[in-house]
């Protein structure tokens, strides 16, 4: 276990801003989280975090995967003062950031969140963990499973891939495995491709559209100028900015801003 001071971070933001589907929340300020092949258990007090990792695992794994090195500060520092929309959405979410997460692991999941909510994302993607993934268990026996290998998800038929509760999606995520498998798509080289070139790959991908696409673009390459538009922040931006949002003033960290507006539009009214 060890200790860490981060600013600009909340566990219960990131838990549930649509981003990742298997960080859970154990009790109150604490938290499960399996990713990258390992499980992770974080508290929160204020500021202070308490991973439960050595320091050499923090540092090659973890602080990378929490972003740890972007200037969130001075991201939010940069919205324009009269736009008040957006500050108040950074104001509220100050706390989220972008996580660097398992390539195959976005594509898959992304392409389960078409038309579904929250809960049942995690549901599908736990049980076809559970299914398909690979069993683990940590230093303390506690039993995980590791998220499906494309070769796993390719073998699997659609109809026990519906077993999962994944209806229609099976067929897309069934051929996107094999595709991947029989190297119609290199992931490898994705992460050299800059945003453009990246996402006009995963198009390419059965079942992957647009908003799919940048979404992977934006969790798994870190392509932090990729702005997925769903209802919520189609929305947003027909409401507040009906003369277009300035893009390429944020075009750098355009990303880290709609999930702002994101979590913004989920959580005003509470």
């Amino acid at each position: 276990m060890i200790k860490e001071v981060i600013p600009y971070m909340d566990l219960k933001q990131i838990c549930y801003s649509g981003q990742c589907f298997r960080m859970n929340e154990l009790e109150a300020n604490k938290y499960e989280l399996i990713a990258l092949g390992r499980y992770l258990e974080i508290e929160q007090n204020g500021e202070e975090f308490f991973f439960s990792c050595d320091e050499k695992e923090f540092e090659s794994i973890w602080a990378d995967y929490f972003d740890l090195k972007t200037d969130y500060e001075g991201i939010m520092n940069h919205i324009e003062k009269e736009d008040n929309y957006l500050r108040e959405a950074a104001k509220l979410g100050r706390g989220i950031r972008i996580l660097r997460q398992d390539l195959w692991e976005m594509i898959i999941t992304f392409i389960i969140s078409q038309q579904n909510n929250i809960p049942r994302i995690r549901k599908c993607i736990n049980l076809i963990c559970e299914q398909y993934g690979e069993e683990k268990k940590t230093d303390k026996e506690k039993r995980y499973y590791d998220f499906p290998t494309p070769e796993a998800l390719a073998n699997a038929s659609e109809e026990e891939l519906k077993a999962c509760n994944l209806g229609y999606r099976s067929r897309y995520i069934k051929r996107t495995a094999w595709s991947v498998v029989h190297n119609e798509i290199c992931l490898p080289e994705l992460y050299t491709m800059n945003h453009t070139d990246a996402k006009k790959a995963l198009l390419k991908l059965y079942g992957v559209g647009n908003k799919v696409a940048d979404c992977i673009c934006l969790f798994a390459l870190h392509h932090v100028e990729a702005f997925p538009i769903d209802t919520h922040i189609q929305q947003v931006l027909n409401r507040e900015y009906p003369n277009g949002f300035n893009l390429e003033h944020y075009k750098e960290y355009a990303g880290i801003l709609q999930q702002y507006m994101f979590h913004y539009e989920i959580n005003k009214d509470k």
